[in-house]
């Protein structure tokens, strides 16, 4: 009986979300020219943005120039999440907000109450208006730096959503219906790490 406990909360948790869509292959990327290929690696390491203008930095989708394909990560958050579409929208909305520190956009995002870590102790926030408050305590300089920097196509997805770095963030789909069809993404978890 025990065993079948996790089978049947993944199943839950997989009627939640539509069926993922088949996405096309990516067309081959084209050949680099002679010079591109023999040109060193651009050298330029970007601000954390805690040392930047207090967060409110861009959104950071490639480090050194390059591009950031996001492809992949949208084909696993497809197979295992559902719309890659919705959960690509909010995590971009997700880094904007962070990084000009608009705490009411982010905390339309959370799904509420959620547990996180406040001063070193751990805390239930209860909705918008307590997040709002404690936003500074919560969405630490450290760990806006870690969201606002994460390249789309290394976030981490797995059943349990999508993390930003070491487990800083969380994104996942909350059901918004008794169907367990509809949902929307949020923002899950929000945590310090070491």
């Amino acid at each position: 009986m025990k065993a079948w406990i996790p089978v049947a909360a993944m199943m839950l948790l997989a009627a939640c979300k539509p069926a993922a869509e088949p996405q096309p292959a990516a067309a081959p990327a084209p050949a680099a020219t002679p010079a591109e290929a023999a040109a060193p690696p651009a050298a330029s390491t970007p601000e954390p943005i805690a040392q930047t203008h207090g967060g409110a930095a861009a959104p950071t989708p490639a480090a050194a120039g390059e591009a950031d394909d996001h492809t992949e990560t949208n084909q696993r958050i497809g197979q295992l999440l559902g719309d890659a579409t919705r959960y690509e929208t909010a995590i971009v909305a997700f880094q904007q907000a962070v990084a000009q520190k608009d705490a009411a956009t982010v905390a339309a995002m959370i799904d509420f109450p959620f547990k996180t870590t406040v001063d070193g102790k751990s805390t239930t926030i209860r909705n918008a208006p307590e997040f709002i408050t404690q936003y500074g305590r919560i969405v630490t300089p450290a760990m806006a730096d870690t969201i606002v920097r994460q390249r789309y196509s290394d976030l981490f997805v797995n059943y349990k959503g999508v993390m930003f770095g070491r487990g800083e963030a969380w994104l996942n789909g909350i059901c918004v219906d008794k169907a367990w069809k509809l949902f929307k993404v949020r923002v899950v978890a929000l945590q310090p790490t070491q």
